[in-house]
């Protein structure tokens, strides 16, 4: 039995709708001592957080947040919950942990703003390529109140065949609907007719995944009985495609990879351009807003997650490496086309965006020597997922020059190259 005290140091007002919706606020309310957390339910209240110093919150985000941090002391932050990652106790002494904080903070907001879109395909996308070189969506050892959050929405709004095309994000999400199991905490179960990857795999390449055909009872004059065993046999052959799945999905991903490797960095629209303006995102604390000049008619609208490492001013009137042959896409709200190029360290607490020579022209398109060809449309870039596919391989040399697979960038004035310098980092 749950004994609140007197001395909390905060009392959460919730209506136990609200509660029995959001499955972060249950976990908070069930690893949180009592001792520190007061819980007020009823059928009509509205959400809030009262400290002991006073201060009131009635955001649901800025309520999580203060409690996993520094509302109780950073009491759900540490072993074994460690809601903000571990990064809130440590946030004021090192860049990387208030890098760690504002991705929190921005994962949260995505998560919130999506509620009401339409189609989450986009956000699948990105989240999966995000998921393909790491465990959870900030560096953590455990699932964070931004993992709970966006595997919330995601098992919430998506149909099993949709989740079924991204493996990356299967494998998170069980881990995620693991870690609320072990609190009697359910998620949606979307995932029971997608085979498990075991162990985690990382691989590129993510197109749809092939699902078992429903079988279809023959149709004729049959008594009970032949009805009967036309019923068994219909489900013994959908238990045998059942059991060939693994080996049919299996293939299918070695069939995406071998054709994502036919695919080389000039399928890739690369081009010099100029920040004309830029601005902070009005709901996103991560994300700038950019008008860029590539070359075109008009500057392209671009959202980048540049606020944790410039400030606007510097970005203003840079000369910039921009990747053009992406389509149109919303992030959080603002309409994003096109990718700013940045090299970045393991950990991504490290950026720095890519910058072409003094004398390269506006809208010149980058090569690589020896290799040629015309850039693909944007549609078969994201279908194919082939920026997906030779991503890995543009990477920074010992000077901070990009290459892809040792060729090196060139423009008209020689190749480009890390603001700074940044050796051996990866370029995206």
């Amino acid at each position: 039995m749950k004994v609140a005290s007197s001395a909390a140091l905060a009392t959460l007002t919730v209506s136990v709708q609200e509660i029995n919706a959001d499955p972060l606020l249950q976990l908070i309310v069930k690893v949180a001592s009592p001792l520190q957390l007061t819980v007020n339910k009823s059928k009509k209240a509205t959400l809030s957080l009262e400290l002991v110093s006073g201060t009131k919150l009635a955001q649901r985000n800025a309520i999580v947040r203060c409690l996993c941090g520094m509302g109780l002391h950073n009491a759900l932050d540490g072993s074994p919950s460690a809601l903000l990652g571990g990064h809130s106790a440590v946030v004021h002494s090192s860049p990387s942990h208030s890098i760690a904080i504002a991705s929190i903070t921005s994962w949260m907001s995505v998560a919130d703003h999506s509620k009401t879109e339409s189609s989450l395909d986009s956000l699948l996308k990105q989240v999966d390529a995000h998921l393909e070189t790491r465990a959870f969506l900030i560096p953590s050892a455990s699932m964070t109140v931004a993992d709970i959050d966006m595997a919330a929405l995601f098992l919430k709004k998506c149909t099993a065949d949709e989740l079924s095309s991204y493996a990356n994000v299967q494998r998170w999400l069980r881990v995620v609907s693991a870690g609320l199991s072990k609190h009697d905490i359910k998620l949606p179960d979307k995932l029971a007719t997608v085979p498990a990857l075991s162990p985690p795999i990382f691989f590129y390449g993510t197109e749809e995944v092939e699902m078992p055909k429903k079988s279809r009872a023959p149709q004729g004059n049959a008594n009970k009985g032949n009805q009967a065993n036309t019923g068994n046999q219909g489900q013994r052959q959908a238990k045998k495609q059942q059991q060939k799945q693994p080996q049919q999905n299996q293939k299918k991903q070695q069939q995406q990879q071998q054709q994502a490797s036919t695919f080389d960095v000039s399928a890739l629209d690369i081009r010099v351009g100029k920040i004309l303006k830029v601005w902070p995102h009005p709901d996103a604390e991560k994300l700038f807003c950019e008008e860029i000049d590539v070359g075109e008619e008009k500057p392209r609208q671009i959202a980048s997650g540049l606020r944790p490492f410039y400030k606007d001013e510097e970005l203003l009137n840079r000369r910039v490496v921009v990747l053009c042959n992406l389509k149109s896409r919303k992030l959080v709200g603002f309409p994003s086309h096109g990718m700013v190029l940045c090299a970045s360290n393991a950990d991504h607490t490290n950026v720095e965006t890519m910058e072409p020579p003094a004398n390269a022209k506006i809208g010149e398109r980058l090569e690589f020597e020896g290799i040629s060809g015309d850039p693909e449309p944007e549609n078969k870039v994201a279908k194919k997922k082939i920026f997906e596919s030779v991503a890995p391989d543009l990477k920074t040399n010992s000077e901070g020059v990009c290459e892809w697979k040792g060729a090196m960038s060139k423009t008209s004035d020689g190749p480009i190259k890390a603001s700074k310098g940044m050796p051996h980092a990866q370029v995206a």
